[in-house]
């Protein structure tokens, strides 16, 4: 009896229950196997058998060795049917079972009688099977056969050959490399199929060589592609070459786009639509040229296949991001979208109107995404938040409207992600559009009454205490606030304490009601939010005691941390209760802790000095331990900072060295950490022989041997330079690994007594500019930035030259200054002519450093950068610039 369908919609438990595979076992199938071993063998009943270890198989099941020949061997025997559909099965089968290299010689022979068979199904499964399981020995022997496969007349023969040739081009490339000519020859084949894998092996078989297939892409694109799937890669190959043609071409003709632009008139819609996604990804594609692209990608807009109309818009969502105004001719179309029945094609038809729509169709749009909006799940609803925020910045007039929306939508059902979207668009229109914080901040205090996620509630607590005092009317605020104290958890309560402390040390006038309010938490039943409550009382004076300072007051209450907190846990993990109270600039600043690595031969532990230190103790404390215990170190002062291990070998060498470089305010220390891996060896006195010659501000002051380096046992040895104080003193360093080496007996571990000296050449060394700067992270940096002040700011724009992308000059800039990227603006957005990059850190003298960035990329792929600093002394701005400007 057939088996009903079940709805798409129904519940995936449900689907299970009509699955035929449901329950089997392995154990149970196995047994079944033995069917195959039958006198009579019973075609219909073996394929059942083959199609359920198919799907144990493919459901990751594994088999064990005996297991695998067993069934391997029993499948073998499968051949004397004449069966042709278990035949098939067969060489699935052999296929999936990868057979050892013993193993494979029983089939060989019946693959390889196949593999000549007048029956062209098997010809060409055999011939699949063989190229998988076989070896490169058996692939000369039968080497023949496949060219003669190529150009057979029978396309599924040729076909299954040319994607043999594919997946034999990872292996043995050597011998897949001969075929050019058979493959040339099927390239001109008349089946769809034949030339579509041809040319797919003819171009992999090429690629490394750029002349050949931009001759091979020059040669097909004057015609004599028939296939469409084959059309379709050829436009790839094109935009490829294309691409790696962009920086040779000095006329304003783009080489190959004429044949672009010619598929536009393709009768196959897959190939329209290939040809206009190519001419759309073009780098500094200009609008003459994005035209007749997005003419055609219009008409797909309107076609009756759903697939078509996704494509379509999709496509032009890409090229909203870029040429918004290219597109704008095709909002009339994309509107009727918007009520298309596929979710996913409305959602990009909305966001793509938001892109391109001007400042009058807003209201229009604005209520048709609001009929829309419950219709779709919660991730497509983040994604047109995402461009509501957009438009907003785009069109800032336009913001009460908009704001509107993002409250209502605020108010509806829906999952945490989706609301922390629309609380960070709403945050992001209160910061960038001055008349939008009134209103944006009520709308925030009306959900945090009904608001069911914690994470959500402190976030907009705390944005309430630092954007609500510097409203026109603060007090109307408090209420919101205060209710949160009596109706929500400890969390949301210990945050509203923190929120109403804020308003208090901001508005004076507002300061004797926030007392009253903060002596009633006193008596809260949680002892953080009666902690806070007593602390903030004590720190604004409420409790009668003498007040600190306002300014001490507004930089304990909105000044960033500058240490990280995982740092500052450790440090009060181990601070011992005493007469002297703990000091926060002992916690060190650097944001992530290296270990103390050494090479080391592998599955081996480290031991001794090199060994990553034990408990909670930072890795700076571990270095600064270390070196003040070595007594020609011990007078250098506080250690700045500890460079993380640089390799000094390569992989797999006799000797694995690799140094850290320790920055202190007039001193530069190089840890080498050396490992000996070779068992015979004793390495003793051994030093590195430093030549700083391009290094003239370096003088070497110090230096610590190593007494004794035994196998795999990482070691230390020492070399210190003295260089002006709190200057970024930068040059490089060669370096001559030294030493005594004895042969060790290896019966009796005993080294000889008489040594042979030695050296050993390691990579050069560099102390560089971001060697002298902390990476520490700003909880706030517009805050950190503002009060800061423009005293120290110095600002200066700057031409980087040509950078194959923005994310690329980004970065170089990233790690050239070696500071801590803010607010995740390390990313770039893919296809971003423009970005902004917030930065901070430590610079060497303990002086906080604040950098913002503004690029830009033109059509030439040129960057340009502006570099904006503050910090506490103006000298170190200007020292940032010079970094930028000699780097």
């Amino acid at each position: 009896m057939a088996q009903p369908l079940v709805k798409k919609d129904d519940d995936r438990d449900d689907e299970a229950d009509y699955s035929p595979f449901l329950g089997i076992e392995k154990g149970a199938v196995l047994q079944e196997a033995r069917v195959f071993n039958d006198p009579q063998l019973d075609a219909r009943r073996c394929s059942q058998v083959i199609t359920k270890l198919l799907y144990l198989l493919n459901q990751g099941e594994t088999f064990t060795k005996i297991e695998a020949t067993e069934v391997f061997f029993a499948v073998t025997k499968l051949f004397q049917s004449r069966d042709i559909g278990l035949r098939r099965m067969v060489y699935l089968m052999i296929k999936e079972l990868s057979p050892s290299a013993d193993e494979v010689i029983i089939v060989t022979s019946s693959l390889m009688k196949d593999m000549n068979s007048k029956t062209d199904m098997y010809r060409a499964n055999a011939i699949r099977v063989l190229c998988r399981i076989t070896d490169g020995t058996l692939l000369t022997q039968i080497e023949r056969y496949l060219k003669q496969a190529i150009v057979d007349k029978n396309p599924v023969v040729a076909s299954a050959a040319l994607v043999s040739g594919i997946h034999l081009l990872q292996t043995n490339p050597e011998i897949v490399k001969r075929w050019s000519n058979e493959v040339q020859e099927a390239v001109q084949s008349r089946a769809a199929l034949v030339q579509f894998h041809a040319l797919a092996l003819l171009h992999q078989i090429r690629q490394n060589d750029r002349l050949a297939v931009s001759k091979l892409v020059t040669s097909l694109t004057r015609g004599t592609v028939r296939s469409p799937l084959a059309q379709c890669l050829l436009i790839r190959y094109t935009s490829q070459v294309i691409r790696e043609s962009a920086g040779n071409t000095q006329t304003g003709d783009r080489p190959f786009y004429d044949y672009l632009e010619g598929c536009l008139r393709h009768k196959a819609e897959m190939v329209i639509f290939e040809a206009a996604r190519a001419i759309t990804e073009l780098t500094g594609v200009t609008n003459r040229e994005l035209t007749p692209a997005i003419t055609v990608l219009q008409l797909f807009l309107s076609s009756s296949k759903p697939v078509l109309r996704f494509a379509a818009v999709r496509t032009l969502n890409k090229v909203a991001m870029t040429h918004p105004m290219a597109v704008t001719n095709c909002n009339i179309d994309m509107e009727s979208l918007i009520s298309d029945q596929n979710r996913s094609i409305a959602t990009l038809a909305i966001t793509t109107l938001l892109k391109t729509g001007n400042e009058s169709s807003v209201d229009r749009l604005m209520k048709q995404i609001t009929n829309f909006m419950s219709d779709i799940a919660d991730e497509f609803k983040i994604v047109v938040v995402e461009a509501i925020r957009s438009l907003c910045l785009k069109f800032p007039l336009k913001y009460r409207s908009l704001m509107n929306f993002l409250s209502n939508i605020l108010r509806e059902e829906g999952g945490f992600d989706y609301k922390k979207a629309i609380v960070d668009s709403i945050v992001i229109l209160i910061r960038d559009i001055p008349e939008a914080k009134e209103s944006g901040l009520l709308h925030l205090c009306e959900f945090i009454e009904d608001c069911e996620f914690t994470y959500l509630s402190t976030q907009i607590l705390h944005f309430l205490g630092i954007e609500g005092p510097k409203t026109s009317d603060p007090s109307k605020y408090i209420r919101y606030i205060y209710n949160r104290v009596h109706l929500e958890n400890a969390t949301v309560r210990a945050s509203a304490v923190s929120t109403l402390a804020k308003f208090g040390a901001m508005v004076d006038s507002l300061k004797p009601r926030i007392f009253v309010l903060l002596r009633r938490c006193l008596f809260d039943s949680d002892d953080e939010v009666r902690d806070r409550a007593t602390l903030y009382l004590n720190t604004l004076g409420g409790d009668g005691s003498v007040v600190e300072t306002d300014k001490d007051v507004k930089e304990f209450l909105f000044g960033s941390l500058d240490v990280p907190l995982v740092n500052l846990e450790t440090s009060l993990k181990n601070y011992e209760p005493s007469e002297e109270p703990f000091d926060i600039n002992s916690v060190p600043k650097e944001i992530k802790s290296q270990p103390l690595a050494e090479k080391k031969a592998p599955g081996k532990k480290p031991t001794g000095l090199g060994a990553p230190p034990s408990g909670p103790v930072s890795t700076v404390d571990a270095y600064e331990k270390l070196l003040s215990s070595i007594p020609e170190f011990a007078s250098f002062g506080k250690l700045f900072k500890s460079s993380a291990p640089v390799e000094l070998t390569e992989a797999e060498t006799e000797y694995a060295v690799n140094v850290v470089k320790h920055i202190f305010d007039s001193h530069v220390v190089f840890q080498y950490n050396c490992t000996n891996t070779i068992p015979e060896q004793l390495l003793e006195h051994v030093s590195v022989i430093v030549d700083a010659s391009e290094a003239e501000e370096f003088s070497e002051v110090a230096s610590k041997p190593l007494r004794s380096l035994p196998y795999d046992t990482p070691g230390q040895t020492f070399v210190a330079f003295e260089k002006p104080e709190a200057v970024p003193a930068v040059g490089k360093f060669s370096n001559m690994l030294r030493f005594i080496v004895k042969e060790v007996d290896p019966s009796t571990g005993e080294a000889e007594e008489d040594g042979v000296e030695d050296e050993y050449q390691l990579e050069d060394l560099e102390v560089v500019a971001a060697d002298y700067m902390l990476k520490v992270p700003v909880s706030n940096f517009r805050n950190a930035w503002e009060s800061m002040g423009p005293d120290c700011e110095r600002v200066d724009e700057y031409g980087l030259g040509p950078r194959e992308s923005l994310a690329e000059a980004v970065n170089a800039v990233i790690n050239l200054l070696g500071m801590q990227p803010c607010e995740g603006t390390e990313v770039v957005a893919s296809n971003s002519r423009s970005h902004a990059c917030l930065l901070s850190g430590v610079y060497i003298g303990n002086v906080k450093v604040l950098v913002r960035l503004s690029f830009g990329i033109d059509s030439s792929k040129e960057v340009a950068m502006k570099l904006a600093v503050r910090s506490d002394d103006e000298t170190v701005s200007d020292a940032i610039h010079e970094i930028v400007a000699s780097g």
